[in-house]
């Protein structure tokens, strides 16, 4: 199913506009996303295809691994995922929520770097509808769209200040951004760390429901071999 790779059907799919390509490998533009895409069956042409796009010494986050890169590939670190699917979240709008821009990537950027809700690129915003409340004019919560696979949106950068926790915004962003993928005719999932036992009780309490656990890893590329060694 295309829910067990979806950074490949998203860059293969609608968000192939984002894709940069060398042979089998791909892999969103750097100020978009961190993420790469790799077809199901990856042998070693697929994990060469994959260095000579992003380059010698890189760090590249590799998901849906059924097979890890060979060797000269260094692991850097590893971890659990949870990947959950929408199971009757009760979804709507929000009154205060404000559709986010690109006049609102600074202070996007900065609330991410407060909160740390996973990995962020400069323009991320662009890989779908973000929405965000703010307080006497300061953004303090938002959550918007990521991966996009065909006939699904990810819901993605959950996340409120600290000063303004406990207050259900992360729910009712949630609730309004998934509101928007129905409405366009699409389905709703998300990741979370396996570690972030909160939001993942705030999934279940909002009608998510576990698919599937994952496993990410994030690996160096091979070194640049000098000639003669």
């Amino acid at each position: 199913m295309i829910l067990d790779n979806p950074a490949w059907h998203s860059l293969n799919g609608p968000h192939a506009h984002f894709a940069q390509a060398h042979g089998s490998a791909r892999r969103y533009h750097p100020d978009v996303s961190v993420f790469v895409g790799l077809p199901d069956r990856r042998d070693d042409g697929v994990w060469r295809d994959l260095a000579s796009l992003v380059g010698a010494g890189v760090e590249v986050p590799i998901t849906g691994a059924t097979v890890a890169p060979p060797a000269g590939w260094e692991p850097v670190t590893r971890g659990k995922g949870v990947q959950m699917v929408d199971d009757g979240v009760d979804a709507h709008p929000d009154e205060e929520a404000v559709v986010l821009a690109a006049d609102d990537a600074q202070e996007m950027s900065a609330l991410v770097a407060r909160t740390n809700p996973g990995p962020w690129r400069a323009r991320t915003f662009e890989l779908g509808t973000y929405l965000g409340i703010r307080r006497d004019g300061r953004l303090i919560a938002m959550a918007g769209e990521r991966l996009h696979p065909p006939g699904w949106t990810e819901i993605s950068a959950v996340c409120t200040d600290a000063a303004h926790r406990g207050q259900g915004l992360a729910g009712r962003l949630v609730r309004a951004v998934a509101y928007n993928i129905r409405s366009r005719g699409d389905q709703v999932l998300l990741h979370a760390a396996a570690s972030n036992t909160n939001a993942i009780r705030l999934y279940h309490a909002l009608g998510f429901r576990l698919r599937r656990e994952t496993t990410f890893a994030v690996y160096r590329t091979p070194p640049v071999r000098q000639k003669g060694a």
